[in-house]
């Protein structure tokens, strides 16, 4: 198989250059520098990849850019600016296609713009193929088998450690910044809600391994928009620890973010910790909680992207825009991440 990489010379896109080159998966950079994409390759080890320059706003070379290959994994942010430039050129293309996004107004706008476009070209598009969203979404599909009536999921996101974010994700919260103050998005009684600023209903939660309860804040995670796409619940919500909003208020500008570290450096990654979990409620008041647990959200995000855009290549899905869990066999993609540290666990409560 050969897959494109758009953004192939950012922070994120060298490391997703770096685990196809481990797996031994033809690569094709493709990005809208031709010095950078070099440098890239450069980088990585492959000075002999192939190399398509085409940039966001010239359609016909991005098509261009993708054509013979089987697969697209976009890593261009902010996706909210120039994402669907890329899902409607791999579309084009024939191409499947994954992204590294995380900005959920942006996964939201993929599944109401190309599900029918995707589906009438036969590629499947799976947005949000990151460290959070495809473990979270396919625990969510779990759990919900598990009390076969679900009423209510609560994610919680937490990271700590893994030093400063790279300058692509902090270009993708300049861009998304007021979403991200307002809550994001919510999933209740059958639609998608506007946060505009309004208190979580969840103001606090008790994590794994812990005897107080963290003060949380709404947050727009992406499976906000992904769950509801495979359960038929009430309520999806998205929350993360409430010292985070103290961090949103610092100034930001495009000159300090180009005056900072392309990235967190190979020791910071190491020491980073996310815990991600979902709090499920059954129609008949059973509850049963996930837990994933991994290290470092970049190679985590790398190697998801790598191994999402593998599957759907070697194993298709059904053509159109999909969730993670609507794509992927559950239990079989989380246990694929446990040798990468990535480890999952299920706790059923009795009925309150």
């Amino acid at each position: 198989m050969k897959i494109a990489v758009y953004g192939a010379s950012g922070y994120q896109g060298k490391l997703v250059l770096t685990e196809l080159a481990r797996r031994d998966i033809e690569m094709v950079l493709a990005g809208r520098d031709l010095a950078r994409l070099e440098g890239a390759a450069s980088a990585v080890g492959l000075p002999g990849a192939e190399r398509r320059v085409a940039g966001t706003d010239d359609h016909e070379a991005l098509v261009h850019a993708f054509r013979g290959c089987d697969g697209v994994i976009n890593c261009a942010g902010p996706f909210t600016t120039s994402g669907e430039a890329v899902v409607r050129a791999a579309i084009a293309a024939g191409c499947h296609y994954v992204d590294t996004s995380g900005e959920q107004l942006y996964v939201k706008k993929i599944f109401d713009a190309f599900a029918t476009e995707a589906e009438n070209a036969g590629v499947t598009v799976v947005p949000a193929a990151n460290d959070g969203c495809v473990p979270v979404d396919l625990m969510a599909q779990i759990l919900a088998d598990r009390l076969e009536s679900v009423e209510e999921i609560i994610s919680t996101h937490r990271v700590v450690g893994g030093g400063a974010m790279s300058r692509g994700s902090l270009r993708s919260l300049v861009a998304t910044i007021d979403a991200i103050k307002a809550g994001g998005i919510t999933y209740y009684d059958g639609e998608w809600r506007g946060g505009g600023g309004a208190p979580p209903r969840h103001t606090s939660i008790r994590l794994p391994g812990e005897s107080e309860a963290t003060p949380v804040m709404a947050f727009p995670v992406s499976e906000v928009v992904t769950i509801p796409r495979h359960i038929r619940l009430r309520h999806v919500e998205g929350l993360t620890e409430a010292a985070l909003g103290d961090q949103l208020n610092a100034p930001l500008t495009s000159e300090i973010i180009e005056g900072l570290p392309e990235g967190p450096d190979a020791e910071s990654r190491r020491t980073q910790r996310f815990t991600y979990v979902l709090d499920a409620a059954g129609t008949d008041g059973r509850r049963a909680r996930g837990v994933v647990r991994g290290p470092d959200t970049y190679g985590s995000t790398a190697v998801i992207a790598v191994e999402s855009a593998r599957r759907l290549i070697a194993d298709p899905a059904k053509p159109g825009v999909l969730a993670p869990a609507q794509a992927f066999e559950p239990t079989a993609f989380l246990d694929f991440l446990v040798p990468y540290g990535i480890q999952w666990t299920v706790e059923e409560e009795p009925a309150t």
